[in-house]
């Protein structure tokens, strides 16, 4: 007979806790085969297509679209098929096929029974009664996984053993967490409207229910967007950086009109187009061999900055999403061709939704091109741990003095914030206006090639 394996929510990297389901990629009763994609979920850093590391017929789904669950929780079931005589399958003591191609956090065997991490002393673990084998058995009634909902418990000052979990196998799960807490402010604001009501005139409205009644409109008027996935990753990383680092800002305009011309020439060979983007990462990374100061980040533990060794170059790709930062691994080593091809295919799955949380993370430096949002200048905001970012807003015809004239020329502002901590204001100033002069003459470049 078959056996029905458990496929749960794997832990897809870099500390993520939870995902929510997007999209079903497969229905209950639908084939799968091995590392089939078969849920598209959001992390807080991409969307990530999960695949199956088994082949079989599927029997159960766990989560509708929309639900977060937490790493470890079930996402669904699938039936492989028998066995072979003596109980050995093509790949596994069991009959199931191990998959070749799999995510962090999870192998090619299921476990035996699925184990629930527990933290000794935390009373928001789940607590299992383990047998002489080390195997979890039944859940006691609280059913927690995620940090993250422990967390908002305890800041909340609720006790996890009084709410009841609407996840699978009863896990109590954020949106739980955020009910109770609502629930329990409401409750606590209804006391004191009575309380308060009781020690006024009859017919007079005390300011509490006053309070109440106005803090009741604010809840109900206008459209409340959860702060959660990448949007809320992001606004935790930004908060992050503006408490944690003292930036400062400067910039200067440049004549960008012999970078657009030498573009122009590049791209006349009839080989891979060069973009001006690709051409801007290349001085960056230039600038950054000059003043390698600002390919750093600080170690405030250690009270020590930490200069990096090589370029991984983040830049900011606008999708329908919203705003993500895809990062060039060792941009350093990369010609402008090479780095417009790179680009090209990270910009490519940014829009699709498709890139790994690998490729929007380790970032050492960012460039950030809000040019093609209209706009002349802006003060960035270090992506964090980083120590520096250049901006670098639109390409406009504006009047110059060139060679002693009055002309149209192509002019772009460059902003540039940097860590202060990293280094003073001659470095940074030496950083833009290396940066400035390379986008004036392309020449200059030649010197670092």
């Amino acid at each position: 007979m078959a056996v029905v394996k458990e496929f749960t929510l794997p832990d897809l990297g870099e500390g993520l806790t939870e995902a929510q389901v997007v999209r079903w990629l497969v229905a209950v009763g639908d084939v799968v085969s091995v590392d089939q994609p078969v849920v598209e979920v959001e992390t807080a850093k991409a969307m990530v297509e999960v695949p199956c590391p088994y082949g079989g017929v599927v029997t159960a789904r766990f989560g509708e679209e929309g639900t977060e669950l937490p790493v470890g929780a079930p996402l669904l079931t699938v039936a492989v098929g028998e066995p072979e005589p003596g109980g050995k399958g093509p790949d596994g003591p069991d009959g199931s096929r191990g998959s070749g191609n799999v995510l962090v956090g999870y192998g090619t065997q299921a476990p035996a029974a699925r184990r629930r991490r527990v933290r000794p002393g935390d009373r928001g673990a789940a607590e299992t009664a383990a047998g002489p084998d080390g195997v979890s058995g039944a859940p006691a009634s609280v059913a927690v996984i995620s940090p993250l909902v422990r967390r908002l418990a305890r800041e909340r000052g609720l006790d996890l053993r009084r709410i009841r979990g609407t996840g699978p196998e009863g896990l109590i799960i954020r949106a739980d967490v955020e009910q109770a807490a609502q629930a329990a402010q409401a409750a606590h604001a209804a006391q004191a409207s009575h309380a308060a009501a009781a020690a006024v005139p009859r017919g007079a409205a005390s300011p509490a229910v006053r309070t109440a009644r106005t803090s009741g409109r604010r809840k109900t008027d206008g459209l409340r967007v959860p702060l959660r996935g990448m949007r809320g990753a992001a606004a935790e990383k930004l908060s992050r950086s503006r408490r944690e680092i003292p930036d400062a800002t400067c910039w200067v305009d440049a004549d960008a009109t012999e970078l657009l011309t030498a573009r122009k020439a590049m791209n006349v060979s009839g080989g891979a187009k060069v973009s001006l983007l690709a051409l801007l990462a290349r001085i960056c990374t230039a600038a950054l061999a000059k003043y390698p100061e600002l390919n750093a980040t600080v170690d405030t533990e250690a009270h020590e900055i930490v200069r990096l060794p090589g370029v991984h170059l983040g830049f900011a790709a606008q999708t329908d999403r919203g705003l993500v930062v895809p990062v060039v691994k060792d941009a350093h080593a990369r010609n402008a061709v090479e780095l417009s091809v790179e680009m090209a295919r990270l910009t490519e799955a940014a829009r699709a939704g498709k890139l790994s949380p690998a490729e929007l993370t380790g970032g050492t430096f960012t460039l950030n091109n809000y040019g093609v949002f209209g706009v002349d200048g802006s003060t960035p905001i270090i992506n964090h741990p980083e120590a520096a970012m250049l901006g670098v807003g639109r390409i406009a015809p504006k009047p110059w003095v060139h060679e002693g004239e009055l002309a149209v020329r192509h002019v772009v502002q460059l902003s540039f914030t940097f860590d202060h901590r990293v280094c003073d204001g001659g470095t940074a100033g030496g950083f833009l206006r290396y940066v400035a002069d390379c986008v004036e003459q392309p020449a200059v470049l030649l010197r670092s090639l």
